[in-house]
This record gives C-alpha cells, sequence and structure tokens, in this order.
C-alpha cells in the first residue's frame, strides 16, 4: 500500500459503519484491494485498516499479474461477489484489462472464483473491458462495463477510447454481450468514459460515471429500463473544487443510500493519488 485509493466501494457493516474497498499500488505499481473502515456519522475517522490485501495480482502470465483492482461489490443470497479489473502489462500498448470475479460467504474472505476472467477480449470487442457496475434485479443480472473501441499512436505513446456498454446474466458469471452501448462519446474530444455506477430508483434508472476529454469529470445519466441511457451530466451533483486534493479532476464515483441519504465515494487528482473523497447528496 505505497500510493494511491482508487475506485472506493461501500459495504455496509452495522449501524453507521460501512467498509470501504479500495485499491492502492506497491513498489512496483501493482495494484492490490484493500479497505477501510469508517463511520459516516464521522467519516474523518479510520477505524480500522485491512491488515493484508483482500485481492493480490496473479500468477506470472494470467490475466491479472499485473494488478488486481476491485470494482464492484454485489450480494447474491448467501454470497457476495466482488467483480475487479485485472490487467497486464503490454508492449505496442501500456496494458490490457479484463473482468474477474472474486466471492465470498456473507462474513468470510473473498477467493477468486476462477484464475481466467469473465469477461475478456472477444470477436467483437477486440481490445479490452475494464471497471464495472453489476445489479442483480429479480434475478436477472446486468452490466455495466467499460470498453475499449480502439488505440491510437500520438507523439505521448498510445491513446485509448473506451466508452460504456451493457451485458446480461442469468448467473452472475456467463455474460450475454451483444455490442450494446449504454453511454457513448459526446464528441470527439471525449475519449474515455468509465466506472459506472448504477442504482434503481423505483422506475427510473440513475447512472454516474466518469468521462474525460482534457481530464476527469463526472457525468450522469437516466434511463426507463436500464438499457437507453440520456446523458444529463451537468446533473451530476458535483464539480471539481476550486483548490485542493480534487481540484484538477474527479473520477470514480460509488453512490449509495443510508438512512434516508444519498452518499458518493469519488477520487480526485491523480487517479486516486490523492486518495478518495465522501460527497452527501443536498
Amino acid at each position: 500500500m505505497r500510493s494511491h485509493a482508487t475506485m472506493p466501494i461501500a459495504e455496509h457493516v452495522s449501524g453507521d459503519l460501512f467498509r470501504i474497498y479500495f485499491g492502492s499500488r506497491d513498489a512496483s505499481q501493482r495494484s492490490h484491494t484493500g479497505y477501510v473502515v469508517i463511520d459516516l456519522s464521522s467519516p474523518e475517522r479510520i477505524l480500522d485498516i485491512a491488515r493484508s490485501p483482500v485481492l493480490v495480482p496473479g500468477n506470472l502470465g494470467e490475466f491479472d499479474d499485473s494488478g488486481a483492482l476491485a470494482s464492484w461489490l454485489t450480494a447474491a443470497g448467501p454470497r457476495r461477489h466482488l467483480y475487479y479489473v485485472g490487467w497486464n502489462l503490454g508492449v505496442t500498448v501500456p496494458f490490457r484489462n479484463a473482468i474477474g470475479l472474486a466471492t465470498a460467504s456473507l462474513d468470510g474472505s473473498f477467493s477468486r472464483f476462477a484464475t481466467g476472467p469473465l469477461i475478456d477480449r472477444s470477436m467483437s470487442e477486440p481490445h479490452f473491458a475494464g471497471s464495472c457496475c453489476v445489479l442483480n434485479d429479480d434475478g436477472l443480472w446486468h452490466m455495466w462495463y467499460t470498453s475499449c473501441v480502439g488505440w491510437a499512436a500520438s507523439a505521448k505513446g498510445p491513446i485509448h477510447r473506451y466508452h460504456i456498454k451493457y451485458a446480461s446474466s442469468d448467473d452472475g458469471i456467463h455474460w450475454r454481450r451483444d455490442g450494446r452501448v449504454a453511454i457513448d462519446f459526446a464528441n470527439e474530444e471525449e475519449y474515455a468514459i468509465s466506472r459506472p455506477a448504477v442504482m434503481r430508483d423505483g422506475e427510473l434508472w440513475r447512472m454516474w460515471y466518469s468521462y474525460r476529454g482534457d481530464s476527469y469529470r463526472i457525468g450522469y445519466a437516466e434511463s426507463a429500463d436500464g438499457l437507453n441511457w440520456v446523458r444529463l451530466d451537468h446533473a451530476a451533483g458535483i464539480s471539481r473544487a476550486e483548490s485542493g486534493w480534487d481540484s484538477e479532476m474527479i473520477e470514480y464515483p460509488f453512490v449509495f443510500d443510508h438512512e434516508g441519504r444519498r452518499y458518493m465515494l469519488y477520487n480526485g487528482n491523480g487517479y486516486g493519488k490523492t486518495g478518495f473523497g465522501l460527497a452527501v447528496l443536498v
């Protein structure tokens, strides 16, 4: 845990206590997943911290040998499903991502479901898949995930271009992908849309996500069915600060409700290098 606290995820423990999972980097810049425990009534105090990682990089040559970064946690009956981004370092391009799964009982430790990924490159998606949100809604599993549509050469090196697609499943493990785009690029300057966070408010589906041209912002969209989305980025409810840890960029939102209030965990400058913060909807 040398640097970063990236892509925070909140898991309710009891009362006002929440376990916040996040990714940190070791001395070799490999991502591991750990956690802290906070009390929402006084969240600036860290009550506990993981003594060892929840997820570590995979074995040499596996899809996650360069990092295992938690992306979303979904409870299903007696099991918890922790979906994570695994990646390898590349040669012609800097990296390649895929989506893996770790599972645990309601009070147990996580272990990999398989040594290979659930979602990886395919004939129709040949580049990579990344950060995801997974909801189990009346037995149908929904996934919104980052999908790379290509790389372009530049003077600074290869630049990726990715947006958010949708997949469905009957068991949370085997996924149907038909290329449906959930959140698309708004213009030619926008090249990265990632880390969707979806919740259902009655008949309305809401999604927060990261999008960037020059630097990351947090966007927002609404849908009547979870499939067809309308971008309403002006209604995201949060923007960069005037100064400080989140003044250059804000990204990787995770939105959750507790005791009648809505909260957002998010990262700031440096893709999590300055840590994560907590915002409250007012």
